[in-house]
């Protein structure tokens, strides 16, 4: 039952828990609908994991400290909301280095090499034919599956009705991911490559039973109806900024540094507490949709969490006064790393790479995917970094769950740090470390964050960038309507661990929004 030891502040129509992106979206469509809204943010500005930041002291260059590209974000949300920003084309697709016969080389992926990249490094044209099938199918896939992010949820038949390809929906929907790779490539290289979309954020093996590693291939290639990956420009910052613009001209309040304590709620009206003891306040909602973990809404309302998330991610980002030079001299710096340069991502990499983690110790190989931002988006950069020639690039790395740094995190994070860009190095011509700018204090440009410290900044439980494993975006026992309901009435998630979350999309926000307007 509601509070009665402080009595309710305003009454809003909806409170919203948490001034992240699919706050602000649910936020931005029910005060367009005329409903009040109250957004309640624990941090001093919105936007969660979406934001820009200046990470390094004295530096003029504003990174996307977090997340940091965005595919997932339906159009429909941008023309409803009447978001104004900008989302930019990478000009290549990915670049993964390679040593072939003692030669430095490598693939390249996207624009008219493409196919004579595959030439060069398989020695046949049956590789790119294979790439071509299959992502032809996956995008076949995303067309059909990407517009029903964001209307009811689907039966699980009436999705295979609609995508209409056994082989397709064998290979993603029923069957490890790993078997599709494995009977589609043979080079190891390829393979990798292809897997990697399985695997970011998320810590499985090809041939995991569980298939979360098939649910998190399919959401990285559904994306816009084309899985292509885009950059913000302006950071991603710009986006969420965007998003509290629409919001507040709906008509919305949002308040930074009110941090939410409890819920408490009789399915038709709820009290929401910010702070505690003197500076408590309780504010009264006709409904309550929190933006943040299925552990985070557990522990709010007093009851039993949800099985324990895991992130399995490090991330990296780094200021540099130039691009390095690779050992592979067949391809400018600036092409390589315009799209996703993919380290030590074989296929048998990111299996050991795996088995390493899974047996309790830091990959002795850690893969990883780096990208350059400024590349594609040179307005991050301030004056003085800009015409010095100074670049972005923020690299993702895989396979290191949360556990491999609860004993001692700072040890385990330079460690793997170490190894890490070790592994880039290999490829190099210069030492990645040779080519970091200085803050203001003379320190390199480079930080890195594990699960844990993502967990203590962003409250993402065990660092998990999807608060927890994705689920296929189908109705299943229990997941309601849209994806969002729990078991009080009145109660909304609307944050990543909602059915269809997962990345920068909106569209549990979204969800959320329709299902407390009972559309």
């Amino acid at each position: 039952m509601p509070a009665q030891d402080a009595p309710a502040q305003h009454r809003y129509d909806a409170v919203i828990v948490g001034g992240g992106h699919n706050g602000l979206v649910a936020a931005a469509y029910l005060a367009r609908a005329g409903r009040s809204v109250l957004v309640l943010e624990r941090l001093g500005t919105p936007g969660g994991a979406a934001v820009s930041t200046r990470p390094f002291a004295g530096v003029d260059a504003r990174l996307s400290r977090y997340s940091y590209l965005v595919s997932l974000l339906p159009r429909k949300i941008v023309r409803d909301l009447g978001l104004h920003f900008t989302l930019r084309k990478r000009t290549v697709s990915s670049y993964t280095p390679a040593v072939r016969d003692g030669r430095a080389t490598g693939l390249l992926v996207g624009g008219e090499g493409t196919r004579a990249s595959f030439a060069a490094l398989t020695g046949s044209d049956r590789e790119y034919q294979a790439w071509r099938r299959f992502y032809a199918m996956t995008g076949r896939v995303a067309e059909r599956v990407f517009p029903t992010l964001t209307e009811p949820l689907p039966t699980r038949d009436a999705l295979r009705a609609r995508i209409d390809d056994p082989d397709a929906w064998r290979m993603l929907f029923e069957e490890p991911i790993g078997v599709a790779v494995e009977e589609t490539f043979t080079d190891d290289l390829v393979r990798g490559v292809v897997l990697t979309d399985a695997l970011i954020g998320t810590f499985a093996d090809a041939h995991d039973p569980s298939l979360v590693q098939n649910r998190c291939f399919l959401y990285h290639v559904i994306g816009g109806g084309d899985g292509d990956w885009d950059v913000p420009v302006g950071g991603m910052g710009a986006l969420t900024d965007a998003l509290a613009r629409a919001a507040r001209k709906a008509g919305a309040e949002i308040r930074p540094l009110h941090e939410v304590t409890r819920i408490e709620t009789d399915g038709t009206h709820a009290e929401v507490t910010v702070g505690s003891g003197d500076t408590q306040q309780v504010i009264g909602a006709r409904r309550v949709l929190v933006n943040a973990s299925p552990q985070v809404l557990a522990a709010l309302l007093g009851e039993e969490p949800p099985a324990p998330a895991e992130g399995a991610q490090l991330k990296v980002n780094m200021l540099l006064t130039r691009l390095p030079r690779l050992r592979d001299e067949s391809v400018d710096p600036r092409r390589a790393f315009a799209g996703t340069f993919h380290i030590a991502e074989g296929y048998g990499q990111l299996a050991d790479a795996y088995r390493d983690a899974a047996q309790g110790r830091l990959p002795a190989a850690p893969p990883s995917e780096i990208y350059c931002h400024s590349l594609t988006d040179p307005s991050i950069l301030g004056p003085g970094p800009a015409a010095r020639g100074h670049q972005t690039l923020t690299l993702f790395g895989l396979h290191t769950p949360a556990r491999l740094f609860t004993t001692d995190n700072d040890t385990a994070r330079a460690a793997l740090l170490k190894a890490t860009l070790a592994q880039l190095d290999a490829h190099l011509a210069e030492p990645i470390a040779d080519c970091l700018a200085l803050d203001g204090n003379g320190a390199p440009c480079i930080e890195a964050k594990t699960p844990l410290d993502l967990e203590r900044e962003l409250r993402l439980p065990g660092g998990h960038i999807f608060h927890r494993d994705l689920a296929f975006p189908y109705a299943a026992e229990s997941t309601g309507r849209w994806g969002v309901e729990t078991a009080h009435a009145n109660v909304l998630l609307c944050g990543a661990g909602a059915v269809r979350g997962g990345g920068v999309s909106g569209v549990p926000g979204h969800n959320a929004a329709m299902a407390a307007l009972g559309r």
